[in-house]
């Protein structure tokens, strides 16, 4: 469960990065003040989805991000709307509104799979699992005491491993494993160019 969230976390930022690279392309199409700002637009809304999700999750500055990332898109979809306005069959302002919309919905997307967590059901079971295994360890190892107690504490220590890799693997900006955002820094350093 928590590799498969954590897999669609990447493939979220993939995703997202795609989207907005292929919109800063198509942007170019747009008359030249307008490609520029909407260029500029672009960067700061790549800017935010790097800061937003490089440090560790807080609600309420997850809340500012995502209220920020609607106005730039707002902002985006008015410059979307002018050059329509202005030319009203133009493919490539067609082509333009297209993967805008894409765009924004990728936000989602990513926002859905970075909500995404294993069930706390799932941490007791494990949990439960823990205790019985240890405990009937500490049963069958009272029974034979040649052993001694290192096969009871190895097998305590991979459960716990185990469980604290599951918990590592459910938060994505947090712990050891985190979420690769190298795609969307890479986009950054392509739409600075």
């Amino acid at each position: 469960m928590a590799l498969s969230r954590f897999d669609a976390r990447l493939a979220a930022v993939v995703q997202e990065a795609n989207a907005i690279g292929t919109t800063s392309l198509r942007a170019r199409m747009l008359p030249p003040a307008q490609a520029n700002d909407v260029r500029k637009l672009l960067r700061e809304y790549v800017q935010l989805r790097i800061d937003l999700f490089r440090s560790v999750p807080n609600p309420a500055r997850l809340e500012s991000a995502v209220r920020r990332s609607n106005a730039l898109q707002e902002a985006l979809w008015q410059h979307a709307m002018a050059a329509g306005a202005a030319d009203p069959r133009s493919i490539q302002t067609g082509l333009f509104v297209q993967v805008l919309n894409e765009m924004i919905d990728q936000q989602e997307v990513r926002l859905a799979a970075a909500r995404n967590h294993v069930p706390p059901v799932v941490f007791l079971m494990l949990d439960g699992v823990a205790m019985v295994t240890l405990a009937f360890s500490g049963y069958v190892g009272s029974l034979y005491r040649k052993q001694g107690p290192l096969p009871i504490a190895i097998i305590g220590l991979v459960t716990a491993v185990v469980i604290a890799i599951v918990g590592d693997l459910d938060v994505s900006q947090g712990g050891f494993i985190t979420t690769n955002q190298l795609a969307i820094q890479d986009l950054e350093r392509s739409l600075d160019q």
